[in-house]
């Protein structure tokens, strides 16, 4: 088993303030693979302070953007070198499939990378706006400060990333406390900042649990918190973060809905459910996990829904053959299993799947990929965030009521639209309250484009020129 046992912290290695630790657990074998220091608010305390010095006193915010974005590029040529390790971190941590996790855990991570350095490049990072009163008025975007950048496991690199780089091409000092979960691809990152020449204390990696994760967003020393996971956890964060008026973006849960029109082909739309959520097991925010369907051609896509599961390969996730790995860990296991068990009790039709383990696996925290057909939109597999393999498809009568079930729920994260007529696809993305959405796909994760939700999915955007702007001030200068 692999020891961790420093945090880095003020551009060092330095042994925790306490004894904690974190096992790190293999899904696939339920067995021990690691042991990592945990942070404990001492070591937190030691970080934000790093942090503090290298925003208030250090070189880093007063660089030309210039400098930063180079150091960024720099960055991602040794990311690039790396790139296969840690692909097989992630598979072993978390039990994706290697094949994903090299696609998008990763690859996504490192293009995501250059693209956020590009938008920098280009962005206005000073405007001159002739005032009212005819004097001159200079705009400067300036970094919002030192920045708590909290990260789920679920897709741990390319969420960090699309947290850490935006601030840093801000000029702003990071702390990032991975989730404990998902410790170890962030220690190489951490080894790879390091490697890559940031100035002591620009970025510090506190792996935690979620009590030391509480001292963090709430600690003084922070100007803004960046926070990804659960509805119920966003919320403690913005009461924390409320109480020292920190700034803070949450990108929180979902419960999207694919609506297939009644031009829509069930094959099509079956191939880009599954493509949407099920390489993590549905282990993803922006899922698509309500599919609508008109009520004359519910069969037809429920049929081809269950083939399209059916046919994921669910076995080792180390397997490049592999489409489908276990959940992260038993927990989510067993939570995701009493929600198959709540469709049934409920009256849901069982199309494919259930609680039993997938065939050939006698251990490991694997769900079958399930889908549900015949669901009323008031059952709880139509209203709650399950976050794991299951679909439940619902049917509707007209676009009308398509609609409002699509927007009869808390969250408003994303969602998509399935027709072979493109402007009746955009009308009815106009209607759905959602902060991404896509036509004739599942949302794509295009940097250039900001990512986030409305409503209990949380506020701020990243991605794209919008979440650099994120990590922004803005000071105006009026002269004389």
């Amino acid at each position: 088993m692999d020891e961790h046992g420093t945090l880095f912290i003020g551009g060092r290695w330095v042994a925790p303030r306490t004894d904690q630790a974190i096992e790190v657990i293999s899904p696939h074998t339920e067995e021990p693979i690691a042991r990592v220091a945990a942070a404990g608010p001492p070591d937190v305390d030691d970080a934000v302070a790093a942090a503090r010095r290298a925003f208030d006193e250090g070189p880093w915010p007063r660089l030309d953007p210039a400098e930063r974005i180079e150091t960024v590029r720099r960055l991602a040529g040794l990311y690039g070198e790396r790139r296969d390790e840690l692909a097989d971190v992630i598979t072993a941590e978390l039990g994706a499939p290697i094949s994903f996790a090299r696609r998008a855990q990763v690859g996504l991570a490192l293009s995501t990378m250059n693209a956020l350095a590009d938008i920098a490049r280009n962005y206005a990072w000073q405007e001159d706006r002739p005032g009212v009163y005819g004097r001159d008025v200079l705009l400067r975007k300036e970094p919002v400060g030192v920045v708590a950048a909290v990260i789920p496991w679920n897709m741990p690199q390319f969420l960090t990333i699309t947290k850490v780089i935006p601030a840093l091409l801000a000029g702003c000092a990071v702390v990032l406390k991975p989730a404990p979960e998902s410790p170890l691809d962030a220690l190489v990152l951490a080894a790879l900042f390091e490697q890559a020449g940031l100035p002591p204390g620009v970025v510090n990696v506190v792996p935690a649990d979620r009590d030391t994760s509480a001292h963090l967003v709430a600690h003084p020393g922070i100007d803004k918190v960046s926070f990804t996971g659960s509805t119920a956890a966003g919320r403690q964060v913005a009461a924390a973060c409320a109480r020292n008026l920190t700034r803070v973006s949450l990108e929180l849960g979902g419960k999207s809905a694919a609506i297939a029109l009644d031009d829509a082909d069930p094959a099509a739309v079956a191939a880009a459910v599954r493509l949407s959520g099920m390489g993590m097991a549905g282990q993803i925010c922006n899922a698509l996990t309500r599919v609508l369907v008109p009520a004359a051609r519910a069969d037809d896509h429920a049929d081809a829904l269950g083939a399209a599961l059916s046919a994921i390969r669910v076995a080792d996730p180390a397997d490049p053959a592999t489409e489908m790995g276990p959940l992260v860990t038993r927990r989510q296991q067993e939570r995701v299993r009493r929600y198959i068990d709540a469709g049934v009790r409920e009256g849901a039709r069982l199309v494919v799947g259930g609680t039993d383990l997938p065939a050939g696996l006698d251990r490991g925290w694997y769900v079958r990929p399930t889908v549900f057909s015949a669901v009323d939109p008031a059952m709880t597999v139509a209203r709650e965030e399950i976050f794991g393999p299951v679909l439940a498809v619902i049917p509707y009568h007209d676009q009308n009521e398509a609609v409002r079930i699509a927007n009869d729920t808390e969250y408003g994260l994303a969602g998509s639209v399935f027709t072979a007529d493109t402007a009746r696809g955009l009308d009815v993305a106009r209607q759905v309250r959602a902060g991404t959405f896509g036509v004739n796909q599942g949302y794509s994760m295009d940097p250039a484009a900001p990512f986030g939700g409305v409503k209990s999915s949380g506020y701020g955007r990243e991605l794209g020129r919008e979440g650099l702007e994120g990590y922004l001030d803005i000071k105006s200068i009026s002269i004389a």
